[in-house]
């Protein structure tokens, strides 16, 4: 019973708003008020440039897979790894420290598959990569990530648990991109490099 401190612990390190807090630390416009008003890389993207851009992506997926990392390493049982992984990412839709108002969670939600296992976490990069590529439209290569991470938890981790908890997380996941789906739909979403 003990190792369930580590989900509180994973809601309030999500909870840590990387995109704000490495707005204010470069002086950049607060992304919850500027661009998209999305507290995510794609909007720190547009509102600092690369730099501050991949320090919040890799901000905002250090606060999925930290969590996980720290549960493996003391053993934690599967139900409290999933408990983690939606508390980090519920933590980042929902952060405490900044009004309940947070980002997407793509970054989170991949850090949570890295952590849930390497495997995991690659195949919903790759599927990424491969859909941003081929589309140029980053919510689209997010939103078929999203559906397609449940089925490789299953693939791989066999376990009914993480593959409950993933289904979640997508499925939050693709809620938070409603405005993008519309877009995509009208043909209006931007696209990655224009």
């Amino acid at each position: 019973m003990w190792q369930w401190w580590l989900i509180p612990f994973s809601y309030l390190l999500g909870s840590l708003s990387s995109a704000v807090i490495v707005s204010r630390i470069l002086r950049l416009p607060d992304p919850r008020e500027q661009g998209s008003k999305n507290p995510g890389a794609t909007n720190v993207l547009r509102l600092g440039g690369k730099k501050a851009a991949i320090i919040t992506l890799l901000g905002d997926t250090a606060k999925g897979l930290i969590p996980l990392v720290v549960a493996n390493n003391v053993g934690a049982t599967a139900g409290v790894l999933a408990a983690c992984g939606l508390g980090a990412f519920l933590g980042h839709l929902y952060p405490v420290f900044f009004g309940f108002k947070g980002g997407k969670g793509v970054a989170t939600a991949l850090g949570v598959l890295l952590g849930f296992s390497w495997v995991t976490g690659l195949a919903a990069l790759l599927t990424w990569l491969a859909v941003a590529f081929l589309s140029r439209v980053s919510s689209l290569a997010a939103l078929v990530s999203a559906a397609l991470a449940p089925f490789y938890v299953w693939f791989w981790l066999k376990s009914p648990v993480l593959v409950a908890a993933t289904l979640l997380m997508s499925g939050l996941l693709i809620w938070r991109h409603r405005e993008n789906i519309g877009r995509i739909r009208r043909g209006e979403e931007a696209r990655i490099g224009r």
